[in-house]
């Protein structure tokens, strides 16, 4: 019997950005659309806080893609 696993585990992603971190294009694919955006505001309490932005975006070949930018740490991820 396998143990338990971690569900949505993120990715790394490429993206490029317009200056206000709106992606522009998410591993190769032009966004189309931004569907919507949101920021999590986690951990403010502890060493290691929680600071993400994220935003729900559709790719000109129609993927739906869930991408956020880690405003701690750095660096772009996927996440389904």
């Amino acid at each position: 019997m396998a143990g338990p696993h971690r569900l949505a585990v993120p990715t790394r992603a490429s993206v490029s950005a317009a200056a206000d971190g709106c992606p522009l294009m998410v591993d190769g694919r032009l966004v189309d659309t931004v569907r919507e955006s949101w920021l999590i505001e986690d951990r403010w309490w502890i060493d290691r806080p929680l600071r993400r932005r994220y935003w729900e975006v559709v790719t000109t070949c129609g993927r739906n893609v869930v991408v956020f930018h880690d405003l701690e740490l750095g660096g772009w991820w996927t996440q389904r």
